[in-house]
């Protein structure tokens, strides 16, 4: 499983493939028909109050990636989101369509689009 992450703000390509938008709120300034998604997860994305949190501060990125990863495995909202992420990416595997995580966030190394792709793709081979 392998799975990308892109900026929604940067233009859609035919190489995203499959474009999932992994971000709670909706992103500032880009329209729906801009955005180029095929899907808007929100309840995959971070938990409002771990966000806040985050503030995106990279001096705290580590904590946040490793409570976002907990989230990802105990918040059942969450739970259900991922499950239906993971059958939405194995299937564009199975016909070998690119799958992309969009996101809104302006630092390209501290999102959580980057925890989460890692996340997939770390535990593609996984038993769950």
């Amino acid at each position: 499983m392998v799975v990308e992450i892109k900026r929604v703000y940067e233009p859609a390509v035919p190489g995203d493939g499959c474009r999932i938008l992994v971000d709670r709120i909706w992103p500032r300034g880009i329209s729906r028909t801009n955005a180029h998604v095929e899907e808007w997860l929100k309840d995959v994305a971070p938990s409002t109050e771990l966000r806040t949190r985050f503030g995106h501060i990279p001096d705290r990125f580590d904590d946040f990636a490793d409570r976002y990863r907990a989230e990802l495995q105990e918040k059942p909202a969450t739970v259900d989101a991922l499950a239906h992420l993971r059958e939405r990416v194995a299937e564009n595997n199975a016909s070998n369509t690119p799958t992309t995580l969009v996101y809104s966030a302006k630092d390209t190394r501290h999102n959580q689009a980057r925890v989460l792709a890692d996340y997939l793709n770390d535990t593609a081979n996984t038993p769950r």
